[in-house]
């Protein structure tokens, strides 16, 4: 068990030190290099070789390397000059906004999965195909089209919500005034996840159902209840502990536009306009971090389907 968590540790460091190589090359991929892509229409040749020296772009690009490990090792990420702020101060003040309504969104996600992916797997002719039907149609409408019948929907015409922000109102009036304005953005990015993640899950179901212990456990007079949730639940999650750590892209890039609908002051948001006002220092730092949270997602993982199922750990 320990040989396994150690290659899988081993794994990540491995891919977390290829990603931040990646980015370092990516930022030097950019047209006239990163001094021109952050004065834009303003550079000027002397600006130009000014901003050069200023952030050490001069030097060779062996030592600018190293220089950028050193950087990230400190927690310097760079410098957004349209916002005027240190970078890793604009991913903080955002980062918990995110955290947040990620958790909220994944939470309400996995366990209507569950849900659905029991119901879905036990009832595979008749339910199963009506859930089958919603799951697509879930999983196939764009982020920005539900977020907005959501709001037209919930706000405009009910009133029940409000349409969008966070703010000081939100943390002023409590922790009620907080879940309300959650509700409607944490939905919008957990009906997706929900969708791919039951169907999957259903399919798990389905095999468990066709094993021989819940052939055995109907012969013994279990319940329908007790067979799905005291036996084939224990052996279907299983697979789905992968799936859920590969869940992290997929709330970061629906996110972006979920945020940005409902006016949502997160990382998606930050990192959609940080794209429209070429803030290339901000943005490399939130796909850096975006790339982090993706392997250290995947490593928990690992870790946990080691941990629950004996056959891994010692692989």
């Amino acid at each position: 068990m320990t040989k396994a968590l150690l290659w899988r540790l081993g794994n990540s460091l491995l891919s977390l030190a290829l990603l931040v190589t990646l980015v370092f090359f990516m930022i030097y991929a950019t047209p006239g290099g990163p001094a021109y892509s952050i004065l834009g229409v303003h550079a000027t040749p002397a600006g130009v070789a000014a901003l050069n020296r200023q952030m050490g772009l001069d030097h060779p690009v062996w030592r600018q390397y190293l220089t950028w490990w050193d950087h990230l090792a400190h927690g310097n990420l760079g410098y957004s000059f349209t916002q005027h702020a240190p970078v890793a101060d604009l991913i903080g003040s955002y980062l918990h906004n995110t955290l947040l309504l990620d958790a909220v969104a994944a939470a309400a996600a996995i366990m209507l999965a569950i849900v659905l992916g029991l119901a879905q797997g036990a009832r595979a002719r008749s339910l199963g195909r009506i859930i089958g039907a919603g799951q697509i149609i879930g999983y196939s409408l764009p982020t920005f089209f539900v977020g907005t019948v959501l709001i037209l929907v919930f706000a405009a015409d009910l009133a029940w919500l409000p349409p969008g922000g966070l703010g000081d109102t939100a943390r002023s009036a409590g922790l009620a005034s907080l879940w309300r304005h959650l509700a409607l953005p944490a939905v919008t990015l957990a009906l997706p996840l929900a969708a791919g993640l039951s169907r999957y899950f259903g399919h798990q179901v389905r095999d468990e159902y066709r094993q021989d212990y819940v052939r055995a456990a109907r012969s013994r007079g279990l319940s329908a209840l007790r067979i799905a949730f005291r036996h084939v639940l224990r052996n279907a999650v299983r697979p789905l502990v992968t799936v859920i750590g590969m869940m992290i892209p997929s709330l970061v890039v629906g996110g972006v536009l979920t945020e940005s609908v409902f006016n949502y002051p997160g990382l998606g948001w930050l990192l959609w306009r940080s794209a429209l006002e070429q803030d290339y220092p901000t943005l490399t730092a939130i796909v850096l971090l975006i790339g982090v949270l993706t392997i250290l997602g995947n490593l928990a993982a690992d870790l946990v389907n080691t941990l629950l199922d004996v056959r891994v750990r010692y692989d």
